[in-house]
């Protein structure tokens, strides 16, 4: 039986917690009362500190008998996160806490399947929660009042908490099955080439497209990790340009490590790899003075790579790309690489353009698998989505 786990520092937050697991039983919720504080509990718990702790990988001395209250919370959050991944009984997970406590349980919720409940209570939810949140489907709930006892309004939120995640827990999503689901990355330059992509597969697949501004490429690489997609269209890989060059929509250095962890079939590209992301342009960095900038909006300001910097791209993909050892198709629109980099554009560039190309082919090491294919056309042709969507389908369906 699937139960909804309710998780706090009981030490200091013990009053709330058992008030909100009272009211998930109420509600008629089964609970798990989970303790994630480094001292003795205030309240009746099922799943002590203790046990929580003995997941942290270096034992519970790393987590207990740390003096740093931030190396403990750290240390805390890497345990409850193990402990979290070995439970098979978890129908949602609700947390409550001030700084300490939301950052331990949303360590080990961002852990968890996409889909699976999942609400945060906590006095940080009204302000910057993507520290918290990150790729994840947490619901930050603020907690208006500081967790200092219970008072009229905090057993109010509380009280609708437990609300919404025995509802949650309850009636879960009915998932479709008729489908396999893909992964495809796009952004706007790109958007005719991925549109007409999906207009390709859509009937025979349940595509997922994901705007290519860091966060996007993690959640695509996410649901590959979880199993979740069958495949991944990656042609817009342009979060390596901010990630390498300073950008502010970076990929994390584990770009591509989905894909190599699972070996999914991948078909991929160099959609919009002309450009490095910025805000207004009085953020862009001063030792980028000079450089050719295109105003996308008043708040978007883009770079245009140059050969140098798209030769360190190129090198830097190719040895990701090495690492992959399922079917990998790699594909190079040799007549430009988005919107902006056509004959006429603001980012036209074929030198540019052809060091990025050369950087990969002399770095990508082919194999009967992994395969580089150097097309004559612009990325957003007509028919160069026909090309991808015809080599996808050959590495998916051998």
């Amino acid at each position: 039986m699937k139960r909804i786990y309710v998780v706090g520092t009981a030490d200091t937050k013990g009053e709330e917690l058992a008030y909100l697991a009272a009211c998930i039983e109420a509600a008629g919720g089964g609970v798990v009362r989970v303790d994630v504080g480094t001292r003795e509990p205030a309240t009746a718990v099922d799943v002590n500190a203790r046990t929580v702790a003995a997941c942290h990988p270096e034992g519970v001395a790393a987590v207990l008998a740390c003096d740093d209250r931030g190396r403990a919370v750290e240390a805390m959050g890497i345990a409850f996160s193990r402990f979290l991944a070995e439970r098979q009984d978890i129908a949602a997970v609700i947390g409550i806490g001030g700084g300490g406590g939301t950052s331990i349980i949303t360590a080990g919720m961002r852990q968890l399947r996409l889909g699976l409940p999942k609400i945060m209570v906590s006095t940080l939810a009204s302000g910057d929660v993507a520290p918290y949140v990150d790729v994840s489907d947490i619901v930050m709930m603020p907690s208006v009042t500081d967790m200092a006892g219970l008072n009229r309004l905090s057993r109010v939120i509380l009280h609708n908490a437990a609300q919404a995640i025995t509802a949650m827990a309850s009636r879960p999503a009915e998932v479709a099955a008729s489908k396999p689901a893909l992964g495809l990355t796009m952004f706007g330059v790109t958007t005719l080439a991925v549109a007409a992509m999906v207009e390709r597969l859509r009937a025979d697949y349940d595509c997922l497209v994901f705007h290519a501004t860091g966060t996007g490429g993690r959640t695509m690489e996410k649901l590959a990790d979880s199993g979740l997609v069958c495949g991944v269209l990656d042609i817009t890989t342009t979060e390596v340009c901010d990630l390498l060059l300073g950008g502010v929509l970076p990929a994390t250095p584990d770009r591509f490590g989905a894909i190599a962890r699972t070996g999914l079939p991948y078909l991929g590209s160099v959609g919009a790899l002309d450009m490095v992301n910025f805000w207004a342009p009085e953020t862009v960095p001063g030792h980028y003075a000079g450089r050719q900038f295109y105003r996308h909006n008043p708040n978007v300001t883009l770079m245009r790579t140059t050969a140098a910097e798209c030769t360190q791209i190129g090198r830097w993909i190719g040895e990701k790309l090495n690492l992959c050892h399922g079917p990998v198709r790699f594909l190079i629109p040799e007549r430009g690489v988005s919107a902006l980099d056509i004959e006429g554009g603001a980012f036209f560039d074929p030198q540019a353009d052809a060091a990025l190309f050369a950087a990969l082919e002399a770095t990508v090491k082919p194999t009967a698998a992994r395969r580089i294919v150097r097309l004559p056309l612009h990325i957003n042709d007509p028919q160069f989505a026909e090309a991808a969507v015809a080599a996808y389908r050959d590495i998916a369906n051998p």
